[in-house]
């Protein structure tokens, strides 16, 4: 199994016996750009929470780069996590640290040395076109540059996926197509990228992969897609 993200057959259905997802399999190759969309309620954050181990599914198995989910042990799913950057809508920023804190701060996390550390950050915030922001603070940033931030945070120890859940769904327009270019060129150096998103114009105009859920049932993968395709 050469998946960088492989799920099958699962199905998650909550205690209060609402439906999260029904028997969704998916197969996301090394690399690939892939939107995930849908209405509110369709599945899109029960499919991310589970590919973070955060909720188990009631049936079926998840591999992410060949780890099979349900075989990991519990001090195990840090090191899971490592191989994940999350991007939210809400930035998700340490208030009291400075840009290049907030940065430093995943690589300080994981024990990584200063040396690297002063590095790894400038070059970070360059590739998200925040160079000239190191020493600014969150409350002095647009909403387009705290997401930026929160992209560089995630990305700064070179994770094979990146997660972003409506990563533009507070930000206007022209800022939110400037996040765009910065995860496009993420993804163009190797990382799996996978969006979750309610912004037509984007996915329409990007032309990657989009898988369609709605109430928590496949109901179309297609390579080059739209929002509003179907089966």
């Amino acid at each position: 199994m050469s998946s960088m993200i492989s799920m099958q057959n699962v199905t998650k259905i909550y205690e209060n016996g609402a439906l999260g997802l029904k028997d969704f399999s998916i197969e996301i190759e090394k690399g690939e750009f892939v939107f995930v969309v849908g209405s509110s309620g369709s599945g899109k954050s029960t499919f991310i929470r589970t590919l973070l181990k955060e909720i188990e599914p009631t049936t079926g198995e998840v591999y992410i780069d060949n780890t099979r989910l349900s075989k990991l042990k519990r001090k195990k799913v840090p090191y899971l996590r490592r191989k994940i950057g999350c991007v939210f809508q809400d930035f998700r920023l340490l208030p009291s640290k400075t840009v290049y804190e907030n940065v430093a701060f995943a690589m300080q996390v994981i024990e990584a040395s200063n040396r690297s550390i002063r590095r790894s950050v400038p070059q970070t915030l360059a590739l998200v076109g925040l160079h000239k922001k190191a020493s600014a603070y969150p409350d002095q940033l647009s909403g387009g540059e705290k997401q930026r931030v929160a992209i560089a945070r995630a990305v700064i120890n070179k994770p094979p996926i990146l997660i972003a859940d409506e990563p533009t769904g507070n930000l206007d327009p022209e800022t939110a197509w400037g996040i765009m270019e910065v995860l496009r060129e993420i993804n163009s150096r190797g990382t799996t990228v996978v969006m979750a998103t309610h912004a037509k114009e984007i996915v329409n105009e990007m032309k990657k992969r989009v898988i369609h859920l709605d109430n928590g049932v496949l109901v179309s993968d297609i390579a080059e897609g739209g929002y509003d395709d179907e089966i």
